[in-house]
């Protein structure tokens, strides 16, 4: 058995983990502290001196956190009482034991890049829940709303496309397969606004994604959409029932979910699939990850838009909802530290409602982290191989790199793209549908 490559980590100074731990996380935990100190007065119109010392709490345990992270401190166990800090503490034991004798404990800038970011989001939330009673306040909200009314034009405009297509089932073969792949991209480079990325900088989508999809198409490294569309189509003609389930797992709010709330819809009105299921996370995660209030919400705003056509979407969306089309799930191994090939052992009941699916989408580039374990694979590797035995139905990776991580590549590609740009794997400006599955 050939032995696996090493963990990404911020041991490499200039690295894009290193700078991640150094300077984006900082940041991040600087803007949450602000956000809190800036809602001091609502808490206490709220909560009264109780909401004022609860701020006090969460933005004294935040402090402490930034501190630890930004001199390297030891990684501490959890301390709340959620559903998940038992698996939290005993991976945290796991990533001890891993140490060789003398190496100490595990540390912000030595441990597993993948690790220690997801930690440092469990531990916002634990500074938050140990603060009752603002202990369901998301650090995270306004950001991630600002992201969806700074994106109002491309949302207006991708609704009005939407509209266009219906009845989509009135649509050529050919049409149909033509909008399948425009609403593909655009769900993908969707996935640009990422607000984890900019350290909570704004990142909204300012200009239309569709009279840009020409333009961005070399930027795609690799295209594996006529699979996807093989696959659903003969999924289409062989369910028994006729049931053709797929599922999207979720990345960012904002824009990017409306491009997924877009194709989703499409999806069904076209009847490529018969439901969609989607997967997003319990708690606030990587600033602007989709929880089910993030959902809802974005639902219920697009629904009440004063454009005819984005308010039309919203209207067939909360039906999609109520009618049991789009069925939302979050479940705790999604802001667990695990990688995706520890699925079936972790989570046995989230791998096997994934089995159930015709076709899983994965969004973004957690999920990518995720599925390769975040490991210095070489560019050459094939997907199915650093997946590392997670297959638990036909998937998809549909993601921007933002991360020194890519598979799956030809030969001499990377070296091309590192000689014209040498920044091609962080800054979200290349993109992949990376596909592993039986056809």
């Amino acid at each position: 058995m050939a032995e696996l490559p090493a963990f990404l980590s911020a041991q490499e100074v200039g690295s894009f983990a290193y700078l991640t731990i150094k300077d984006r996380t900082p940041q991040i935990l600087t803007k949450a502290i602000d956000t809190l100190h800036r809602h001091k007065s609502e808490f206490f119109e709220k909560h009264g001196e109780e909401g004022v010392e609860a701020e006090k709490k969460a933005i004294s345990l935040l402090s402490k956190l930034r501190n630890e992270l930004q001199t390297d401190k030891p990684i501490i166990p959890l301390v709340d009482k959620h559903i998940d800090t038992d698996i939290w503490n005993q991976y945290l034991e796991y990533q001890r034991s891993l140490l060789s004798e003398g190496d100490g404990e595990p540390r912000w800038f030595f441990s597993p890049w993948l690790f220690v970011e997801c930690y440092m989001y469990r531990r916002i939330h634990e500074a938050v829940i140990q603060s009752p009673p603002i202990h369901d306040f998301d650090v995270f909200k306004e950001s991630k709303d600002k992201n969806f009314f700074e994106s109002q034009e491309s949302i207006n405009a991708l609704c009005t496309h939407l509209q266009q297509l219906k009845p989509a089932r009135d649509l050529s073969e050919s049409q149909l397969k033509d909008e399948f792949f425009k609403l593909l991209q655009i769900s993908l480079w969707g996935n640009k606004c990422d607000l984890s990325l900019s350290g909570g900088e704004s990142s909204s989508q300012k200009t239309s994604v569709i009279d840009s999809l020409e333009g961005l198409k070399p930027f795609i490294l690799i295209n594996d959409t006529e699979s996807l569309w093989t696959l659903l189509s003969k999924c289409k003609k062989t369910a028994k029932p006729p049931v053709v389930r797929v599922d999207i797992v979720l990345d960012n709010s904002g824009f990017e979910l409306v491009t997924d709330l877009v194709f989703a819809d499409f999806l069904l009105s076209s009847e490529l699939a018969t439901e969609i299921h989607f997967h997003g996370k319990t708690i606030p995660w990587f600033v602007s990850d989709v929880t089910v209030r993030d959902f809802n919400w974005t639902v219920e705003h697009v629904k009440s838009s004063d454009q005819e056509a984005t308010s039309a979407c919203g209207a067939a969306w909360e039906n999609y909802v109520k009618m049991g089309g789009w069925i939302y799930h979050d479940h705790i191994f999604w802001t667990l530290p695990h990688p995706y090939c520890a699925m079936a052992q972790v989570a046995p009941d989230l791998y096997a409602e994934l089995q159930k699916a015709c076709l899983v989408l994965f969004k973004g580039d957690l999920n990518y982290r995720k599925l390769v374990s975040d490991r210095k694979w070489e560019f050459t590797v094939p997907f199915h191989q650093a997946l590392s035995g997670f297959h638990p139905a036909p998937l998809c990776s549909i993601r921007t790199l933002k991360a020194e991580l890519q598979v799956g590549l030809q030969p001499g590609q990377a070296e091309q793209l590192s000689a014209s740009d040498p920044h091609w794997l962080t800054t979200g400006k290349y993109g992949v549908f990376q596909f592993d599955g039986p056809l």
